[in-house]
């Protein structure tokens, strides 16, 4: 049956295009021709679940009593060791009754709140770039999204003077990220303490993403927004087992800070799914008490791939600043040629997946993300085919003259 005369919601048209589907369909095309594909694109961290973590699941599913619906707002356990695992990090004390909620990964969360917090018109600050579901989730919810700018001679940190008056007044929640994805910026703890500051003159809920805070190097150890004295007045967090745990297919995240808003969070998802199997729920708990060697072996391997790829991007003319944190590179794009052309030529010529700056927002334009999800052995292959194909720094002009003869 033709359904021509089925239209999707408005909520649906208001999402900007999404970079990703295109690249896909290039990533399929190109392995049907038989490319040897290196995909450096997504954030999905290569390796295994750790053991134990793996074990704990086993068994959890071997028990039949795990086989019912779960608790909505996550086993009473889970909650208890989220809690102390943020005490143990950060020295934040929380309550594992109302300021705790396990989530389908933060994904799923950072876009629910925002159903949950914003009706249409309501003004909603996003740093621009910014990982998509900072400003898709209160897209979805009928948001004006208000972009603040990010700039590299600020380290890619929020300037909150930049922000007029008029629209900080208007301004509901502000989402931001540090560690940051897609820049790999970090923001020094006075920034947080500004954040708060302003949050509460203004009134604003601060939403702040921590999931790459375990991916942190050379003696660097990130802020947790709820350090800060008033934060949990204003202010919530997510995090992720996705990326320090190698379990970003397991889908297990969780939210943490002011009990008003997780509670709402809450009430929203009691009515849009059942929660995470309990057996999840005890694998991401081994996970959360693993002993710190493990940690120290995934910021090891994430600090030699940067290094690795820094030196080869290096002698092939890019400059690109060593990060503190995440596993990700932000590299500039060649003179002459945008984003989304010079990812989409990088892959058809070489075969290497890289993703275009402006799929983080318009002020990811003129850089592409590099993620760190391979071993050197491949990292230096990607280096060889960028070497072997001209693609330097300084070949910007030859790239946008190649792309031209092709349209």
């Amino acid at each position: 049956m033709n359904l021509d005369w089925l239209t999707p919601a408005d909520r649906l048209k208001t999402l900007p295009p999404y970079v990703f589907a295109r690249l896909d369909e290039l990533k399929v095309n190109a392995r049907r021709q038989g490319l040897d594909l290196i995909d450096l694109g997504m954030g999905n961290p290569d390796g295994a679940t750790p053991q134990p973590v793996v074990d704990a699941a086993i068994a959890a599913i071997q028990d039949p009593a795990n086989h019912g619906y779960p608790p909505f707002e996550g086993t009473a356990s889970f909650r208890r060791t989220i809690t102390n695992w943020y005490q143990r990090r950060y020295g934040v004390k929380l309550d594992p009754e109302a300021e705790a909620l396990p989530l389908l990964g933060s994904k799923e969360g950072l876009t629910h709140l925002a159903l949950a917090y914003v009706n249409p018109g309501d003004l909603v600050l996003v740093p621009s770039p910014a990982y998509p579901a900072h400003f898709r989730g209160p897209l979805i919810a009928g948001a004006e999204i208000y972009d603040v700018m990010l700039k590299p001679d600020n380290g890619w940190v929020i300037d909150f003077a930049t922000i007029p008056e008029a629209i900080a007044q208007r301004a509901k929640i502000l989402y931001f990220n540090y560690p940051s994805n897609p820049t790999a910026a970090t923001a020094p703890r006075e920034f947080f303490e500004e954040a708060v500051a302003f949050a509460r003159h203004y009134e604003i809920l601060l939403v702040h993403d921590l999931c790459y805070a375990e991916l942190a190097f050379d003696g660097y150890q990130p802020t947790s927004l709820l350090e800060i004295p008033g934060a949990m007045d204003i202010g919530v967090e997510f995090h992720t087992l996705s990326k320090t745990y190698n379990m970003a297919g397991w889908r297990v995240g969780f939210v943490v800070g002011n009990r008003q808003v997780v509670q709402g969070l809450r009430t929203l998802k009691t009515n849009l799914d059942y929660g995470i199997f309990r057996a999840l729920q005890t694998a991401a708990e081994t996970a959360l008490q693993l002993p710190d060697v493990y940690l120290h072996e995934v910021q090891a391997r994430y600090r030699t791939r940067r290094d690795f790829l820094i030196q080869g991007l290096g002698e092939l003319g890019w400059t690109v600043p060593k990060p503190q944190a995440t596993m990700y590179l932000w590299v500039s794009c060649p003179p002459g040629i945008g984003s989304t052309d010079f990812a989409f030529s990088v892959l058809e010529q070489t075969g290497v997946v890289v993703t275009p700056g402006n799929a983080f927002g318009k002020g990811g334009e003129g850089y592409v993300r590099i993620s760190l999800i391979a071993d050197c052995d491949r990292l230096g292959e990607a280096l060889s085919r960028f070497k072997q194909a001209g693609i330097t720094y300084h070949a910007g002009d030859a790239l946008v003259s190649g792309l031209r003869s092709k349209g």
